[in-house]
């Protein structure tokens, strides 16, 4: 009998076949996940413009443009309005120059006056001498225009008449405006609130550390001291 069962279970195996091997079903999927769609990168961005210097249309070797060294230094040139003692304007466009050597060291003064939050703004700059005729034809009176055939240091290229400005831009209380004529302007002169004279003496401080020297009647001017140049009649473009 043992071999009997046997043999019907082989038979039974033979016609059957064998025993096919079913795929295992797949994982229950999670109902909370959800399918993102894949973004495309996004785009590398467009290096910045850079703005064009302005043209130099000048002898680099003779004359610096202030605001070519520095533009935050901040111009009010009062030749180039007829907001003036002489009440005409004497300029045809308002550029301001200088020698180079003297540029530099009021650019280095103005970066003084910075790391306080302060700055420069100037008045007059380069003169050229057709523009002292102007003046002197105006106000032919030494004591105010120097005469043209002796020529001043802004006819060289060497002094600059400029007052400190604020963060904001606002004009630090020097006690009188630019080119005025009495002796509230002198640095002698202490009749004036304590501010105002601290003022002018943080003036006074900056322009001798950037080797200039103070005239000693007009708080705004000053003139650079290492050197000396010619005096020059050379009249810029106007843009």
């Amino acid at each position: 009998m043992k071999y009997l069962a046997l043999s019907l279970l082989l038979g039974l195996l033979h016609c059957t076949g064998r025993v096919s091997e079913r795929p295992a079903p797949p994982p229950p999927s999670d109902p909370t996940t959800v399918a993102v769609p894949q973004q495309p990168a996004p785009p590398e961005p467009a290096e910045p413009e850079l703005p064009t210097p302005p043209a130099i249309d000048y002898d680099t070797t003779q004359w610096a443009e202030i605001t070519h060294l520095d533009p935050t230094i901040q111009l009010d040139l009062r030749y180039a309005t007829d907001n003036n003692f002489v009440k005409e304007k004497m300029y045809d466009c308002p550029r301001c120059f200088f020698r180079p050597d003297v540029a530099k060291a009021l650019v280095m003064a103005h970066k003084q006056l910075k790391k306080n939050g302060l700055g420069l703004k100037m008045y007059d700059c380069y003169r050229p001498r057709p523009i002292q005729w102007k003046l002197w034809n105006k106000v032919p009176d030494p004591r105010y225009v120097a005469d043209p055939r002796k020529g001043s240091m802004h006819n060289r290229g060497m002094a600059a008449d400029l007052t400190i400005v604020d963060g904001e831009g606002r004009e630090l209380d020097m006690g009188t405006d630019f080119d005025f004529f009495g002796k509230e302007a002198y640095h002698e002169f202490t009749g004036l609130p304590k501010q105002v004279l601290d003022n002018r003496q943080l003036l006074l401080k900056t322009m001798e550390d950037n080797s200039f020297r103070y005239t000693t009647t007009e708080w705004w001017h000053y003139s650079y001291i290492p050197k000396t140049f010619p005096i020059d009649d050379w009249l810029w473009e106007c843009k």
